[in-house]
């Protein structure tokens, strides 16, 4: 009979909770316009208009330094055009003053670059060993000419012209038709640094094939198996001269010297025929293994050894645009039709969730202003309450809030129908450079499945039966935040991302407007896409649009 009872009592609770969630249900109400809805029937919409305003960012001059990856290749986007990527980047030995013993002679000379892989679906295979992939970090198929040269730029850790010992930065320059950067004063075209050959391959495409190294001591075979990369013989002679018989030069001695004695390597690609690949190179533990032989302690017999040389300190992708068509600046007045979002030195969009001024119940206010009396709790001179443990006191309170942006259906996609089916977008606040707080607080964050993580606060790509694509990105606790803390943070960066769980930034040299700094991983996304904006061109069903649901006591 206990039993019977507490089932009874947990059953009364919760209908009495459900009772209470349908009973605030009916309060919900939903605002759809240019941003809070024409046919809202909270307020006089024919006096209230706030409005949002969405145009292009053209950007230029990006931090190319200091990034988590680094693109090498040659992508042909179907809706922008080519992009090629090339790397530059420094050298620095495993040891300082190393000992190669007496009469080193080379054998042999690796170089190897790791790709970004995972395990395959497909793993194991029919022997058990794991199989690999690479195709979420590979970008097209066509081969490209890949050289890589010995670089005599020295690339600097400090910048000389600053009084604070700031780092060095490094910024694209991808209007250029040669591999070149800027350091905040001159131009660096990297063609005119290349020296000695150290590698080249005619057709290079890159492999998800597992690296399989067979060694044999006495009858028994030994294999070790490696993840898919860039592995190739390096020439022994010029590596016996470069480095081995360099012992005791100052040169080795430590990684300044060597750093000024080898400045680094420039990896080129060059597109063949107007057309390439482009993947990921993880350049964080890539490098050049020497492996010699030397005189051993027991005469007449030689030993083996090796020396590595990492790829690492400072280290820049370059990039050259040229694009089929011609990227617009933003219209900060109307608004832009057609929003365009482009990596690797291409463009962003800017939303202004509240611009310019609006007739605010018969009063021009400015479109923030009205906002804020519209949800806040007023006085009877129509001024804001008094902040209530830091909060302004609201009125109508804000349950769900999200951008709504439509995809451009008619940007060319190759014939692929599904070519933008795994595109993410990232939203961030300009102003403080940081992702919005909608961004931290969502918990779905999967640091292994980028495709799957932050999937609330940016929603997935969404198609419907007729085709149309569409983005949700939430913005309820930014504008939550605007209201109860007195924010100011009302511009939201739209950037397309290949990887939604990278935040890190990349500055923008000398910029000249509200935009100083960009999401890094923008700047590794060789794709692009297309979006509506919400001039008034735009289709009604096609605008850029924030939708907020509210609930509005009754009192």
């Amino acid at each position: 009979m206990k039993k019977t009872y507490k089932a009874l009592k947990f059953s009364s609770i919760f209908l009495l909770v459900m009772a209470l969630f349908i009973a605030c249900d009916k309060d919900f109400n939903t605002i759809e316009s240019d941003v809070l809805g024409k046919d809202n029937a909270n307020f006089n919409t024919d006096n209230v208009n706030f409005q949002i305003l969405a145009y292009n960012k053209k950007l230029d001059s990006l931090q190319i330094n200091a990034l988590s990856s680094n693109l090498f290749g040659v992508f042909n986007d179907p809706a922008y055009g080519l992009t090629t990527a090339s790397i530059i980047t420094q050298v620095t030995p495993s040891v300082a003053n190393p000992n190669f013993g007496d009469n080193p002679v080379v054998d042999s000379v690796i170089l190897k670059v790791p790709y970004f892989s995972k395990v395959s679906a497909d793993s194991p295979d029919e022997n058990g060993n794991e199989v690999y992939t690479i195709k979420d970090s590979l970008y097209g198929s066509a081969p490209i000419k890949l050289t890589v040269y010995r670089n005599n730029y020295f690339l600097r850790d400090f910048n000389p012209n600053s009084q604070f010992n700031e780092a060095q930065n490094y910024y694209s320059n991808a209007s250029s038709t040669t591999n070149s950067a800027l350091d905040g004063n001159n131009v660096i075209n990297f063609e005119d640094h290349k020296t000695d050959i150290i590698y080249e391959q005619e057709q290079y495409v890159p492999s998800s094939e597992t690296i399989v190294l067979k060694t044999t001591q006495g009858d028994q075979d030994a294999f070790d198996r490696q993840t898919p990369a860039l592995r190739v013989h390096l020439d022994k002679d010029y590596w016996q001269t470069t480095i081995i018989d360099k012992q005791d030069d100052p040169v080795l001695s430590n990684a300044n010297n060597f750093k000024e004695y080898f400045r680094g390597l420039y990896f080129k690609a060059e597109a063949i025929n107007g057309n390439g690949n482009m993947t990921f190179f993880n350049m964080a533990n890539a490098n050049i293994v020497i492996y010699y032989s030397k005189d051993s302690t027991v005469e007449g017999e030689r030993t083996q050894d090796n020396f590595t040389l990492n790829l690492t300190g400072n280290r820049l992708n370059t990039f050259i645009n040229d694009f089929s068509i011609t990227l617009p600046d933003g219209n900060k007045t109307d608004g832009d039709e057609r929003l365009y979002l482009k990596g690797a030195e291409g463009s962003m969009a800017v939303v202004d969730l509240f611009n310019g001024m609006v007739d605010c119940n018969g009063t021009p206010e400015t479109a923030l202003d009205c906002f804020k009396k519209t949800y806040r709790k007023l006085d009877e001179n129509g001024d804001y309450l008094p902040k209530v443990n830091g909060n302004y006191p609201l009125k109508k309170l804000i349950n769900e809030a999200h951008l709504v942006i439509y995809e451009d259906e008619n940007m060319p996609n190759g014939g692929d129908a599904d070519y933008h089916k795994y595109d993410r977008i990232y939203a961030y606040d300009i102003k403080n450079n940081a992702p919005t707080i909608d961004y931290v607080f969502d918990p779905t964050e999967d640091t292994s499945d980028p495709l799957n993580s932050k999937i609330i606060n940016l929603g997935q790509r969404v198609t419907n039966d007729s085709g149309i694509s569409k983005y949700k990105i939430r913005l309820t606790e930014h504008l939550n935040n605007i209201l109860l803390k007195d924010s100011t943070n009302t511009k939201i960066g739209l950037t397309l991302s290949n990887n939604v769980n990278l935040t890190n930034l990349s500055k923008i040299l000398e910029s000249e407007d509200e935009v100083t700094e960009i999401p890094s991983t923008a700047l590794l996304t060789p794709r692009g896409t297309i979006l509506y904006g919400n001039h008034q061109n735009v289709p009604e069903n096609r605008k850029l649009k924030l939708e907020i649901f509210f609930t509005e006591p009754n009192l």
